[in-house]
């Protein structure tokens, strides 16, 4: 007598099989591996101790009075002060209470690039960080004054609209080339990687044979070959290990 079909059961052998998907059934497999990965590196990179442990630190080179968690605590504090501010007074504020507190000792630059983060997370940049340590450079250092708080405000306030005119003039430089350039790329196929080869140039301070050839997925010679369509600078004046810019 023949076993009544169950109507609840699968059609087809195989149907449920024990073993787990692999890679190739599952098309989001990579991507959940890579993420996977990332969440371990940053779990790492949280967990991670100091470089040197305070017990461990040499005296000759660091302060052992020096108490970075409180220093750091303070500035803190004193930075969400700025938080009802302008964006561009929060961060010359930001940046003259870092080098007022020095909550690391070894590290008084890092004020600057917290003041262009707090930039861009207040809305005046959007897609890069302002350079403020450029404009800092271009400011006369006499008007920065020790005993003066209102003199290094304005310090601050003057290196960011230096950068910001700086940054200006490199972006209309930058237009100025791709527009010199353009004409290189009219009659090109429709295959060609001389377009994505020039928006590259522009999107990297310096670029290299193999940096074109990664990225565009083509030969180290016909990177080379990109290079010298592009008229490209050298930059290096080397014979190994050259680069190039757009500028």
């Amino acid at each position: 007598m023949a076993k009544p079909k169950n109507s609840d059961e699968p059609e087809g052998e195989g149907a449920f099989d024990d073993e787990p998907f692999s890679d190739r059934d599952d098309p989001l497999g990579p991507e959940l591996a890579a993420l996977d990965a990332a969440l371990d590196r940053t779990t790492r990179a949280l967990e991670r101790k100091p470089a040197i442990d305070r017990e461990e630190r040499d005296p000759l080179v660091y302060d052992l009075d020096w108490d970075e968690d409180e220093r750091l605590a303070q500035w803190r504090e004193a930075v969400e002060f700025t938080s009802g501010l302008p964006p561009v007074l929060a961060a010359a504020l930001t940046a003259a209470l870092w080098d007022d507190i020095e909550p690391l000792q070894h590290a008084p630059w890092l004020g600057r690039l917290l003041a262009a983060a707090l930039l861009r997370d207040r809305g005046k940049t959007r897609s890069h960080l302002l350079c403020v340590n450029s404009g800092a450079r271009a400011v006369p250092r006499l008007r920065l004054k020790p005993a003066d708080p209102v003199a290094k405000i304005l310090f601050w306030l003057a290196a960011v609209l230096a950068a910001a005119e700086k940054g200006q003039k490199d972006h209309d430089r930058w237009l100025l080339a791709r527009a010199g350039r353009a004409g290189k790329l009219q009659g090109r196929r429709g295959n060609s990687h001389l377009p994505q080869a020039l928006d590259l140039a522009l999107a990297r301070p310096i670029v290299t044979a193999e940096l074109l050839a990664q990225e565009l997925r083509v030969s180290a010679r016909a990177g080379q070959n990109l290079i010298a369509e592009l008229g490209l600078r050298e930059l290096t004046g080397r014979r190994r290990y050259r680069a190039w810019g757009i500028l």
